[in-house]
């Protein structure tokens, strides 16, 4: 169900998930962009955590920059088995996202682990454990990795200006490492948010530095905003598998990148049987946005074939915790 935001929550929700600034007062820097006062801002923003319309205020990590290694998995799914299996699933720590979808491949998850060979291990139990193939799809190509929400144009997702985070590991000083333990668990809405991450006995002045320093080896991307899609009106979620000639999947990617209804948009290795190499996660508030969005990719794209796999239930969406310490 849809929540109703006034003029200067929807401003804020759009300001929330650029980030927060890496200042001592960021919600008060917040203020003076919306032309108006910390205390404002501060109590508006609990609201919205109270409402449900943002759902945490948390780090987005690069977990390539871990030297996390992560997949997307896809099993077909017997009907009187979902549940079984999904627990499972769900109980895995590397597990952060567990999609029902209607499709023969019905059952969706991201996967990270310490290597490419612990989740093919991860896997081979699964296997072992109910007898269904989990399919392994890593990243070949990342595209697009962004969400974000417009709120101030009811017919638009995600800005139009992007990183693509870094793939490779960094080196970490112990005391990034106390900082970045201290962001799993999110920030909260007060006047010095990020005092609470302060190392053991470190003075305040400390703090900011190592926010700017994993920022700048990509570890950090921003300390922002997770919203409910759900209650923005945001209800049709469609993931698009594409098949292109391999040759073509840079160019094509990058085109799909572009499209505003687009969140997510990777090349992924493929499977016997499944040819599909170009994913895209895509939100509306309509299936005419999806399908003019599908139609006009599919148009100016080489694309020999592809399926939509529509969001049939939410089993899991929760940040993997890293164990850094």
């Amino acid at each position: 169900m849809s929540v109703s935001l006034t003029d200067f929550q929807k401003r804020l929700c759009n300001r929330l998930q650029e980030g927060l600034p890496l200042c001592a007062q960021p919600f008060a820097e917040m203020a003076k962009l919306l032309n108006s006062d910390e205390a404002e801002v501060l109590r508006q923003t609990r609201e919205l955590k109270e409402s449900g319309v943002v759902r945490r205020l948390s780090a987005f990590l690069n977990h390539r920059a871990l030297g996390m290694a992560s997949t997307l998995v896809t099993a077909h799914v017997p009907a009187n088995r979902i549940d079984e299996i999904a627990v499972a699933v769900n109980a895995l720590a590397g597990v952060s996202h567990n999609y029902l979808r209607e499709h023969d491949y019905n059952l969706w998850f991201t996967l990270q682990g310490e290597s490419s060979n612990r989740i093919a291990e991860i896997l081979r139990d699964l296997h072992m454990q109910f007898g269904v193939e989990f399919h392994d799809l890593p990243v070949t190509q990342v595209f697009k990795l962004d969400v974000r929400f417009d709120l101030e144009d009811d017919d638009v997702l995600t800005h139009d200006v992007y990183d693509v985070p870094a793939m490779e590991p960094v080196p970490l000083r112990p005391e990034h490492r106390q900082v970045l333990d201290g962001l799993q668990r999110g920030v909260e809405a007060t006047s010095r948010p990020f005092d609470a991450l302060l190392p053991a006995g470190a003075s305040p002045e400390v703090i900011l530095p190592l926010l700017v320093e994993l920022k700048a080896l990509g570890v950090l991307r921003r300390i922002a905003a997770v919203l409910d899609h759900r209650k923005l009106g945001y209800t049709t979620n469609v993931l698009l598998a594409a098949e292109v000639l391999p040759e073509s999947i840079a160019e094509a990617g990058q085109r799909l990148a572009k499209f505003r209804a687009v969140s997510h948009c990777y090349g992924r290795r493929t499977f016997e049987g499944w040819p599909h190499n170009l994913f895209a996660m895509l939100h509306a508030r309509s299936e005419t946005v999806i399908e003019r969005t599908i139609r006009e990719f599919t148009s100016a794209a080489d694309v020999r074939s592809y399926c939509l796999l529509p969001t049939a239930a939410e089993l899991k969406k929760q940040p993997v915790r890293h164990k850094l310490l």
